[in-house]
């Protein structure tokens, strides 16, 4: 059923896409939000997250199998009529529980065929959820096993249900394209990166990009792509860069139980703010002294309804900056929210071959917002197609144009722009995107270098042609530059386009 998942627009690695849910008849669209509903305790009713916009929520199956009167009655009304909602449920399996307590005591076969029953729309089979940093044999061992019951589950009469395949591998990004390849063959639908919450609650966000990246090179563009236990929304712009397409926690409750309200640059305790920044309508109804002197489970209910639409208003700013084409100026923004996010997106970056795969050649705006910005898979694509252009036998490249020193032009074919990061262009490219980008007046070191490799590749490109290149305040390396390149200072105006003499 690999139809079900439609893509509409991307960004990045990132994409909004809809995800048809056949028992109800539903489409999701995506990145989508999964509240957790804990079956003993609610915090914000499925009913009034419907309210709030919440098209698919997660509760757990085996918490529900192991309580007689829970499991009773929603076996008897199903469990969109138990718990209120509409919209579409997606059921755990008791991996979490697994992973927290050792064991369980359900099968695969018995927890689906109940989700099943039950009438969950999107269900999980009991996967391992290896940790972080365990030795290669036990993870190589989990993913087995993990694997093995994939397998089990995908041969089981579900009808419409919809099944996820785990992904594993704990902290080996091999292990884990070698699980999301054997996920994705099995054809199941739904493609869950598990074990992720240790990492998340250890500000491990480099680790993360390197290991979904690792699963996204497994899957194929047609695999909706679920991120276990992401629900703090300082990191959701991020992750739908990586291409994640779905994320679940109870954050919103867990932080507001604990008087925390959460932010898109991170978390604060009630008790340290005098005003709300933000226009929810929690925040623009109430004060901070108003909560903190109500009720204390009105106060939590209501932090916990601020929670979560901050996290939904994050979700609709990152389809919004997809639509755009800014989804990295996005990311660049959070980024600097903490140290440990930028370590992210600087992974991230590390992978640049990669995304730029992934991304749509589109017309959206660059920004340079940062030196991470000239690691950008815009600044990959454009260096990658310098060798395509036709370049005459003797080129200034200069990075003003207009403030050129008399004389130093005379004795060129043609002048071209050289613009950091991208580095060289013909002028006829000029008004095409990317290289309509909003630079700094004064680069940083890493645009200068990028720029400096663009212009080293289309002088090795082309050594029947001649270089002159006119930088006046750019530090150039002394060595290693190509013969048919000379770096031109404002007194060399000689016209002779070949290395001066100190290599400057």
């Amino acid at each position: 059923m690999r139809d079900l998942f439609e893509l509409r627009d991307a960004d990045v690695a990132g994409r909004i896409a809809e995800l048809t849910v056949p028992r109800t008849g539903l489409t999701v669209e995506t990145p989508a939000l999964l509240p957790v509903i804990n079956p003993h305790i609610e915090t914000v009713s499925p009913a009034r997250m419907a309210e709030l916009g919440v098209e698919i929520i997660i509760t757990n199956a085996y918490i529900f199998h192991g309580s007689d009167d829970r499991r009773e009655a929603v076996e008897r009304e199903g469990l969109h009529e138990h718990l209120g909602f509409d919209g579409a449920i997606m059921t755990d399996s008791g991996s979490f529980q697994l992973a927290e307590y050792g064991e369980i005591d359900v099968t695969t076969e018995e927890i689906v065929e109940f989700q099943h029953q039950i009438g969950s729309d999107i269900a999980t089979p009991v996967d391992i959820p290896t940790p972080p940093d365990v030795d290669r044999e036990r993870a190589e061992r989990e993913l087995h096993t993990t694997q093995d019951r994939i397998e089990r589950a995908a041969t089981l009469d579900v009808g419409d249900m919809l099944l996820t395949a785990p992904i594993q591998g704990s902290t080996y990004p091999d292990l884990r394209e070698a699980s999301a390849a054997h996920a994705y063959a099995t054809g199941l639908e739904v493609f869950p990166i598990g074990a992720m919450v240790p990492l998340l609650n250890d500000y491990r966000f480099a680790d993360i990009a390197d290991l979904v990246v690792a699963a996204k090179r497994g899957l194929g563009a047609d695999a909706p792509v679920h991120l276990f236990g992401a629900g703090h929304p300082m990191m959701f712009a991020l992750a739908v860069a990586m291409g994640c397409d779905l994320f679940d926690s109870a954050a919103y409750a867990l932080y507001a139980r604990d008087g925390r309200y959460l932010t898109v640059r991170g978390t604060r305790h009630l008790d340290d703010l005098d005003y709300f920044p933000c226009e929810c309508p929690v925040c623009t109804a109430r004060t901070p002294e108003d909560l903190r002197a109500g009720d204390e489970s009105e106060r939590e209910r209501m932090l916990a309804e601020h929670n979560l639409n901050v996290s939904l208003a994050e979700i609709r700013r990152i389809k919004q900056a997809i639509r755009r084409g800014d989804l990295l100026e996005l990311v660049e923004a959070r980024a600097r929210a903490h140290p440990t996010m930028l370590d992210g997106y600087r992974a991230l970056l590390d992978h640049a071959d990669w995304l730029e795969q992934q991304d749509p050649v589109g017309d959206g705006p660059f920004f340079s917002l940062s030196a991470e910005s000239a690691r950008r898979p815009e600044v990959h694509r454009h260096h990658a197609r310098l060798d395509r252009l036709a370049v005459p036998d003797r080129v200034l490249l200069a990075t003003d144009l207009n403030d050129l020193p008399r004389g130093i032009n005379d004795d060129y074919d043609g002048v071209w722009p050289l613009t950091p990061p991208f580095g060289p262009y013909p002028p006829a490219l000029t008004q095409t995107t990317p290289l309509t980008a909003e630079v700094p007046s004064t680069p940083d070191r890493q645009s200068i270098d990028e720029a400096i490799a663009g212009i080293r590749r289309l002088a090795e490109a082309n050594p029947e042609s001649a270089f002159g290149v006119y930088a006046p305040d750019w530090p150039f390396p002394e060595l290693d530059l190509p013969e048919n390149l000379s770096i031109r200072s404002t007194e060399s105006t000689d016209s002779s386009p070949s290395r001066s003499d100190d290599g400057r």
